[in-house]
């Protein structure tokens, strides 16, 4: 199952041989032997290239008019697809979901969080890196549009092009050999590396932009009085509502984590699944409630992340979680919960766990049984009804089953669909 979760994005830009180009081989390779998951993109400023070899089936076959091709052999795939347009950096790393991170050369004027090359070696390095210095020697914010000065100091040697090609307020580090640039970015508070600093940098980028791995906890402890039995174990469409679930939110997730007061009836979801991560973990406490749910989830997940949904939501949304997970990093709020005129939806949310759990147990010791007990010690991010439908256009998120007769209208509108 292909994943949903958006993957962050760092460009590394810098003018023509600057070295983005050794220095971005170089980060990939570090950032995978720590075992992360790499993604990138190559800016290619010229129309009309083509990564195909006229006389090739493919290249035929676009040639015939074929608007997108996939090339796909054993071990590797390829994608070519003509544009009306340029995509935008953005769009292209919404096409690459699951990625710890994506490490983009160039699109400088993307958005994205970007990573300066600078070396000494390159004249137009020095040169903006001089620039770069008096600026921030003369206080001009980093959000200044630095272009009329890069003008100025280019202007005794116009064959040198660095109109437009300066650190701007999307900078996040400085890589760079040359003492201007080095001293320029600690008067503006940039972490600044040196060239052969592979490992620093990529320090830098885990602790800052690698993607905080999920776990989806499936809450399937319940006591189930209503139901008359397992919710878990229930039929939904001729399958266990549990592999219903395991199968929506698998998308979403690192880890799939189920709590529950019966792993034992469980078990054939591993033959049900034999590719996912799926772990079944007992209730931690004896007392029922959805509190003492969230405290085995928070404590059994092995992620920075644990996005919570009951076993009987039988529309959750994996596209919900993910748009979540992007606002929890974003935001740095401690969880991102929806709100509707119900009020909040803690089942269907992400959590810190770092932050959640101490939470949680405290709660807990209290006697609090209720989910949103917890709620008025964290940093909470309300997430919308317009939010929640722009991830989810249809709906139904929230809807959990509760009763057999409940059961069995929404498995009716379910095979109706």
């Amino acid at each position: 199952m292909g994943s949903l979760l958006p993957s962050p994005a760092v460009a590394i830009v810098g003018r023509h041989n600057s070295g983005k180009t050794t220095l971005i081989v170089s980060l990939i390779g570090e950032l995978c032997a720590r075992g992360l998951d790499v993604g990138s993109i190559k800016h290619h400023s010229h129309a009309g290239f083509d990564i195909d070899v006229p006389g090739k089936d493919s290249f035929r076959h676009r040639e015939a008019g074929a608007s997108e091709t996939i090339i796909a052999a054993p071990d590797q795939m390829a994608q070519i697809s003509t544009l009306a347009h340029e995509l935008e950096c953005a769009d292209l790393v919404a096409r690459m979901p699951g990625h710890d991170i994506v490490l983009v050369e160039g699109y400088r004027k993307s958005g994205i969080p970007t990573i300066e090359v600078m070396r000494s070696g390159n004249a137009a390095d020095v040169q903006v890196a001089q620039a770069f210095l008096d600026c921030a020697k003369a206080g001009e914010p980093l959000s200044s549009d630095f272009v009329q000065r890069a003008r100025w100091e280019a202007s005794y040697n116009p064959s040198v092009d660095v109109v437009a090609k300066m650190p701007h307020s999307s900078t996040v580090a400085v890589v760079s050999d040359i003492p201007a640039a080095r001293e320029a970015a600690k008067l503006y508070e940039v972490p600044v590396f040196t060239l052969g600093d592979v490992s620093g940098i990529c320090d830098f980028l885990d602790q800052h932009f690698v993607r905080s791995r999920v776990t989806v906890a499936i809450q399937a402890g319940g006591e189930s009085k209503r139901m008359g039995r397992s919710k878990a174990t229930v039929p939904f469409a001729g399958r266990p509502l549990i592999a219903r679930m395991v199968e929506r939110v698998a998308p979403a997730a690192d880890e799939i984590l189920i709590t529950t007061n019966e792993p034992e009836n469980l078990q054939f979801l591993f033959d049900d699944f034999p590719g996912l991560p799926i772990r079944l973990v007992r209730d931690a406490l004896d007392e029922r409630g959805a509190l003492p749910g969230l405290l085995t989830a928070f404590q059994a997940a092995t992620t920075p992340f644990v996005a919570i949904v009951a076993c009987d939501m039988v529309f959750a949304s994996p596209n919900l979680i993910a748009a979540e997970c992007a606002e929890l990093a974003l935001s740095q709020a401690d969880c991102v919960v929806p709100v509707n005129k119900h009020g909040f939806e803690p089942f269907h949310s992400v959590y810190v766990r770092e932050t959640c759990l101490p939470a949680v147990r405290a709660h807990v010791d209290a006697g609090e049984k209720r989910a949103q007990s917890m709620l008025p010690d964290l940093k909470v991010r309300h997430f919308s009804r317009s939010e929640v439908l722009a991830a989810e256009p249809m709906g139904g998120c929230f809807i959990n089953v509760n009763t057999p007769e409940e059961l069995e209208a929404i498995e009716r509108q379910f095979l109706e669909l």
